[in-house]
């Protein structure tokens, strides 16, 4: 970390190759992070904890590893892990600072870390060099990219596939306590034939499903990490046998199945992967735009909308109208799956940064792919927990809204005609009559005949019959 040479109540002086640094007295980091808090100043916002996270856990069986390797003394190693698990728990307020918009090899977060691993070693005696030491066979420009992918694929494991598959449950429990439910259905958002609301829900949930399919595809490729190409992917300075170690030590630590990049080079120069990813997840926030926004139309009204079903009454919706009650859990799923579709785009931009043998928008692509994962776990959790299973259905306004639907007349095509079955059509719009009653004027066909075959039931199972 250099000499700390008090200069005050409130900063020490720190040294780096560069020179002295006035760092603030109680931070833990040194004059690499100073520097960087200094400098980037476009932005405050620092990087996603998961991430940092990750980059604890890399020093930390790093350390381990190049112990076992007889590159690091068994007191260092120790030091740094303890420090390192230390700070994975307490997680310390204002130690990592780092603003996204900095160095886009992320070498100023690589080094905050290592720092303030340091600076917890040097509060309990313990010296430590933050590039000797911390750092050890690593580089910031295989460090990065390795925690990027250890954080997504952590998070998608963990995190995001059991929401998604909480949320598919609630579905399919609801699907299946209204199977007997038939509703009108809808194309072009205009009255269309007869559907069972069980089949509605079931298509949310496959929806749902084939998401989850697609994220255990990916996480093949999210867990192909770059650790041991240091700084170009020729691996110079990192001794043999310190990736499949300190691999194998985060695979302990996080059950997962981790293994090295067949590519060490396309490991660190591409976002490939994350591009693709981001592409996944962003189809995941559409398909929950589809289902909030179908909760939002169906629950519509009381009055003057479809009102087929009610979502649970959350909070007041209106600071003027009273009686006001808002589908809110879906209009924040929706500005959620906005805020990700922005991400991806902003994270295929990030992929246009691969040039020769670095990408240099790390940490953009980092802070947008995380925080799409938070979003859309959180969504899918908010609508499992709170408005799926809360949800009631409306079913005087379904019969009333099937017994007057005038696209009943498709089940008469083929005994009538198009032509005729049309102007049945029409006619019961009109005069807002129901089509069996104006069938049973300007056809010969029995009435037993016409309830069989407009009967919304039988057409909402057509494919069964």
């Amino acid at each position: 970390m250099g000499d700390r040479n008090k200069t005050g109540n409130n900063y020490r002086t720190e040294t780096d190759s560069m020179g002295e640094v006035r760092v603030p007295i109680r931070a833990l980091y040194g004059p690499q992070t100073q520097r960087a808090v200094e400098n980037f100043t476009i932005y405050d916002q620092p990087l996603p904890w998961v991430f940092i996270q990750a980059l604890l856990l890399i020093k930390q069986s790093a350390a381990i590893a190049n112990n076992e390797l007889g590159v690091l003394s068994s007191l260092q190693s120790k030091a740094i892990v303890e420090c390192a698990v230390e700070l994975r728990v307490c997680r310390p307020e204002g130690q990592f600072p780092v603003s996204v918009f900095q160095t886009g090899s992320g070498t100023s977060s690589n080094m905050n870390v290592n720092e303030v691993i340091s600076g917890l070693a040097m509060t309990k005696g313990i010296k430590l060099s933050a590039n000797d030491h911390v750092n050890l066979s690593q580089s910031s420009n295989d460090v990065i990219p390795t925690a990027l992918h250890v954080a997504t694929a952590v998070e998608t494991k963990k995190k995001l596939l059991p929401a998604l598959k909480t949320l598919r449950g609630e579905l399919l429990t609801f699907a299946d306590k209204h199977r007997d439910v038939i509703k009108t259905g809808r194309t072009h958002l205009m009255d269309a034939l007869p559907v069972r609301l069980k089949a509605e829900v079931d298509c949310w949930a496959a929806q749902i499903k084939e998401c989850c399919e697609r994220h255990e595809s990916a996480l093949v490729r999210l867990c192909r990490l770059p650790l041991g190409g240091t700084a170009v992917g020729s691996g110079v300075n990192c001794p043999p046998g310190f990736s499949d170690k300190t691999i194998g030590l985060i695979n302990e630590e996080t059950g997962m199945f981790f293994s090295l990049a067949p590519s060490l080079y396309k490991g660190i120069s591409s976002l490939d992967t994350i591009v693709e990813y981001s592409g996944i997840l962003k189809t995941t926030a559409i398909a929950l735009s589809k289902i909030a926004n179908d909760l939002r139309w169906m629950n519509s009204g009381p009055l003057t909308g479809l009102a087929e079903i009610n979502l649970p009454a959350l909070q007041p919706g209106s600071s003027i109208m009273p009686a006001k009650i808002n589908p809110v859990i879906p209009e924040a799923v929706l500005m959620a799956a906005a805020q990700v579709i922005g991400n991806d785009t902003t994270i295929n931009i990030a992929g246009l940064g691969g040039n020769f043998q670095l990408n240099t928008m790390l940490p953009l692509a980092a802070s947008n792919i995380l925080q799409s994962l938070e979003l859309l776990s959180g969504s899918a959790i908010s609508l499992a927990d709170k408005v799926i299973p809360k949800i009631t259905v409306n079913h005087k306004n379904l019969r009333r809204s099937l017994s007057m639907n005038p696209i009943l007349v498709t089940a008469l095509t083929p005994i009538t005609g198009y032509m005729k079955a049309a102007e049945i059509g029409k006619i019961a719009a009109r005069e807002k009559r129901s089509v069996i009653e104006v069938a049973k004027e300007l056809t010969d066909i029995s009435s037993d005949k016409l309830a069989q075959l407009l009967d919304p039931k039988n057409l909402a199972d057509w494919t069964s019959s």
